[in-house]
């Protein structure tokens, strides 16, 4: 049985300045020609289908014209809420549009409930597991604490009982929404750090044939049976290395992964990071290949140069972000503000500015417990205000 796995549409999402709205629609018709050409026999979306929980009127038009397309095409479509998406508003019709063979699985409670298909060798059972806001989910699913790993692991418990109480040989597939212990992430994924921790390990997975994964936006293999798809459009200079693609499963007839193939996504633009003084870029013939990408461009320049942005246009007409990090500058004051943020989680920023204003000293363990409840607090708030608004 052949699965197309994708995940991260973020329909809705502008580049910087830039409309993806465009690209994003000419995704989709690559969505729907992948599926006729290779025969699919199911669609996993893996999360973050919206970039927001109230995303723009255009951004909606282009989802539900892509939910028609499938259902027209009478391939089963499996598609979960990420923690971009409103939960609620993306289940709205669920069971309506089940009937067309669109399953939407955005309520944790229903987990264990699966989309069941077969062909020659048995059954096999998807489940969509939607991103689970620990503090919103805990109770629901007994967890221990107010964790990633307790609630994503609780949720996992049920679907394995729920594939043991099933015909022997079932197979099975689980959709979910995580940072997985292994990945590599880019800049363009909003934090889901929990009590400090954000990544769940892969073995939190065992006992399915297959974990089509989304959040993380770089196509990669956690594991055989453990993936993600990626993004199917770049959303950040950070991923100007990426190849974006979608996965196209086999799975075999005793729950083998018989095949994997990357499918590539069509590119709107190249994109480049350029760094060094002005007149090396406008100049260096090296930068031709560049002249039509989107292009994030940091200048060295010991003294900042006049119309910078103007003169780099007359080249890179595509430029959209322009930084400073003038020569020598990092041996006399250290890193950029950007380049000392650059990776850093919330809580770590937070923990660096008591030290600034105390003139020294770390937070003490009583200190960061109670920043760490407070960005807790607020995340679990704003998924709440998002889910119920």
């Amino acid at each position: 049985m052949k699965f197309l796995h994708t995940s991260d549409w973020h329909l809705g999402r502008a580049f910087h300045r830039v409309n993806l709205l465009g690209a994003q629609a000419v995704f989709i018709d690559h969505l729907i020609e992948t599926v006729r050409a290779h025969e699919v026999d199911a669609v996993l979306v893996a999360g973050d289908v919206y970039d927001r929980a109230v995303p723009p009127l255009p951004a909606v038009e282009l989802y539900d014209r892509a939910l028609h397309r499938l259902a027209d095409l009478g391939v089963p479509t499996v598609m979960i809420s990420g923690n971009h998406d409103s939960a609620r508003r993306l289940g709205v019709g669920a069971g309506l549009i089940d009937r067309a063979g669109i399953h939407l699985r955005t309520d944790p409670a229903g987990c264990a409930d699966p989309v069941v298909l077969a062909d020659a060798h048995g059954d096999v059972a998807l489940y969509g597991l939607p991103y689970l806001e620990p503090a919103l989910v805990k109770d629901e699913f007994s967890a221990q604490k107010v964790s990633h790993e307790a609630v994503l692991g609780a949720a996992m418990d049920r679907i394995r009982a729920d594939l043991a109480a099933r015909a022997p040989g079932t197979r099975s597939i689980v959709l979910a929404h995580a940072f997985v212990t292994g990945g590599q992430a880019s800049d363009s994924e909003r934090d889901i750090t929990v009590g400090g921790v954000e990544a769940v390990p892969a073995s939190v997975f065992d006992g399915v044939d297959y974990a089509a994964l989304g959040h993380l936006h770089g196509c990669q293999t956690i594991n055989e049976r453990v993936r993600y798809s990626g993004s199917p459009l770049a959303y950040s200079f950070s991923e100007a290395d990426h190849r974006k693609t979608m996965w196209l499963i086999e799975l075999g007839a005793q729950g083998e992964i018989a095949a994997a193939e990357r499918i590539d996504t069509p590119v709107p633009r190249a994109l480049a990071r350029l760094r060094g003084r002005l007149e090396h870029l406008l100049e260096d013939p090296a930068h031709q290949e560049h002249e039509d990408a989107w292009v994030e461009a940091t200048l060295t320049d010991p003294v900042r140069p006049d119309d910078p942005m103007a003169r780099l246009a007359a080249r890179f007409p595509h430029t959209l972000t322009l930084a400073f990090d003038p020569e020598g500058r990092r041996e006399e004051t250290g890193a950029s503000y950007a380049q000392r943020l650059r990776g850093r989680t919330d809580q770590e920023i937070a923990e660096d500015f008591v030290a600034h204003v105390r003139g020294g000293g770390h937070a003490d363990e009583a200190e960061r417990a109670v920043l760490q409840g407070a960005f807790d607090d607020v995340r679990a708030d704003d998924s709440h205000r998002e889910t119920h608004r």
